[in-house]
C-alpha cells in the first residue's frame, strides 16, 4: 500500500470517529442539561428547607453533621448535593433517634411480631417514610452526579472529536502534497540529458 492511500485511508477513519465523537458530545450536553434540570425541578417542587444556621435543628446534631450541613444552612433544596448533606447528615441522624439505631428491617419484624403494640407501629411508620424520603434524596443525588459525569464526558469527546477531524484535514493534505510529489518526480527524471 502506498503512503498517499494510507494518508487517505488514516484520514477518513479518523474523520468518521471524530464526527462520532461531536456527535456524542453533543448528546452528553444535551443529557447533563436534561437530568440536571429535572433534578433540580423535582427538588425545587418538595420545598425542603435546610435548619437555619445557629437554630436548634441544626446544633441539635452531632458536630460532623453540623459541619456537612452548615453550608446549606437556610437554603432550599435545589442540588444533588444538597440532597445528600440533607439524607445523610439530618434525616439519618433523626432516623438513629427514632429506635435506638434499630433499621425499618429490625422494628417491622418486632412488630410483626407484636402487632398490639402501638409504639412499634409508630416506629415503623416513622422509618419507613424517612429511609423512604432519604432513598429518594439520595436517587436524586446519584442522577445529579450522573449529570456531572456527563457534562464532563461530553467536554472530552468534544475536544476528542475537534482534534481528530483537524488531525484528518491535516493528513489529506498531507496525502495530497506526497501524490503532487509523485507526479512532479516521474516527469523530471523522463527529461532527456543535455550534453
Amino acid at each position: 500500500m502506498n503512503r498517499t492511500v494510507l494518508d487517505r485511508l488514516v484520514s477518513v477513519v479518523g474523520a468518521v470517529v471524530g464526527v462520532v465523537l461531536l456527535a456524542a458530545a453533543g448528546l452528553l450536553f444535551y443529557a447533563h442539561g436534561y437530568i440536571h434540570d429535572q433534578v433540580s425541578q423535582q427538588l425545587t417542587q418538595q420545598q425542603i428547607v435546610f435548619p437555619a444556621d445557629g437554630s436548634k435543628g441544626l446544633t441539635s446534631l452531632p458536630a460532623a453533621d453540623q459541619d456537612a450541613m452548615k453550608p446549606f444552612a437556610g437554603q432550599s433544596m435545589s442540588t444533588g448535593e444538597q440532597a445528600k448533606a440533607f439524607a445523610d447528615h439530618y434525616i439519618k441522624v433523626h432516623l438513629a433517634e427514632v429506635a435506638g439505631g434499630q433499621t425499618y428491617s429490625q422494628v417491622s419484624a418486632k412488630a410483626q411480631a407484636d402487632p398490639t403494640n402501638t409504639q412499634l407501629q409508630g416506629q415503623v411508620q416513622t422509618l419507613f417514610r424517612g429511609e423512604t424520603l432519604r432513598g429518594l434524596l439520595l436517587n436524586a443525588y446519584a442522577f445529579d452526579t450522573m449529570a456531572g459525569v456527563a457534562f464532563v464526558a461530553a467536554w472530552i469527546s468534544l475536544v476528542a472529536g475537534l482534534l481528530l477531524i483537524g488531525l484528518a484535514v491535516l493528513g489529506f493534505v498531507h496525502a495530497q502534497r506526497v501524490a503532487s510529489t509523485k507526479v512532479a518526480t516521474p516527469s523530471a527524471a523522463r527529461a532527456p540529458a543535455t550534453v
